[in-house]
């Protein structure tokens, strides 16, 4: 069962919005009535959602849902499951991604994707994040240097591996591994980070290092996470998007989801009355 959200986590995030300017936000991602079939199974249903920039959007609800496949709709890599159809459009600044002229590898450049456990290459450190500014055809030594220590520096993790950039990724813990995958991530200089279930994996204190994170990276990133973890939604969130049976039930200001629903059933599912 979910643990209900705590008063002192509801009070703490309302206090939060309250003190933050208003601002109008550009729209990153408009998704307009997608659906989406595995099979004859309806996954996804009707789909509507604006995420904005410099926002993080975090996506809740009970295993089975739906979340996790429409956050890999947003890179299209859901579409590596045999017999998935999808109908609708997903807006990405200003284009729709299921365009025939937009290029798949162009999207997945712009769009990061952690995932919910740690997944390192088998190489050293250096070279997990060089990886992708080589696959994009920079090969000089001096440039690949500063990628590195930049990226691992924007995830909080530059000072535990600088004197051992040259080992075996699989030598960092958990914890270290998962930043790493993020620190991969911003090598290619992204627009929209995705995470699944980013800490799910993690222990308490791994888990609060990449919350500290998630609420950094978001003055240059706009970031959506899949989450099961009502009290980390409240946290470090700016939206909530409830899902429930493939659809979206409610989305609005995460203080708003969690302290005062517009939907009995969001407000069962954060209180614990089932999922």
């Amino acid at each position: 069962m979910v643990k209900s959200v705590s008063l002192e986590v509801r009070q703490e995030r309302n206090e939060q919005v309250a003190e933050a300017p208003v601002q109008d936000k550009k729209v990153v991602y408009d998704t307009r009535g997608l659906n989406l079939w595995y099979g004859n199974t309806h996954a996804l249903k009707d789909i509507k959602l604006e995420v904005h920039e410099n926002e993080v959007t975090a996506i809740i609800g009970p295993s089975g849902c739906g979340k996790s496949t429409y956050i890999k709709t947003l890179n299209r890599m859901v579409e590596l499951v045999p017999e998935v159809k999808i109908t609708g459009e997903i807006i990405y600044r200003d284009k729709n991604i299921f365009d025939r002229s937009y290029r798949v590898e162009e999207l997945r450049t712009r769009v990061g994707m952690v995932f919910q456990k740690p997944n390192p290459f088998p190489k050293s450190i250096f070279e997990n994040v060089a990886y992708g500014p080589k696959i994009h055809g920079i090969r000089d030594k001096k440039t690949l240097n500063e990628i590195v220590e930049k990226s691992l520096r924007g995830a909080a993790i530059w000072d535990e591996v600088k004197d051992r950039l040259h080992e075996n990724a699989y030598g960092l813990s958990g914890g270290q591994q998962q930043r790493l995958c993020i620190a991969r991530a911003l090598a290619i200089e992204p627009d929209v980070i995705l995470m699944d279930e980013p800490t799910s994996a993690l222990d308490p204190k791994s888990t609060l290092k990449v919350e500290e994170l998630v609420q950094e990276l978001k003055s240059n990133y706009s970031i959506m996470i899949v989450t099961h973890n009502m009290q980390q939604a409240a946290r470090i969130s700016d939206k909530t998007a409830f899902f429930l049976n493939g659809e979206v039930v409610e989305f609005d200001a995460t203080d708003k989801i969690f302290s005062n629903p517009s939907d009995k059933r969001t407000e069962d599912y954060i209180t614990g009355r089932f999922g």
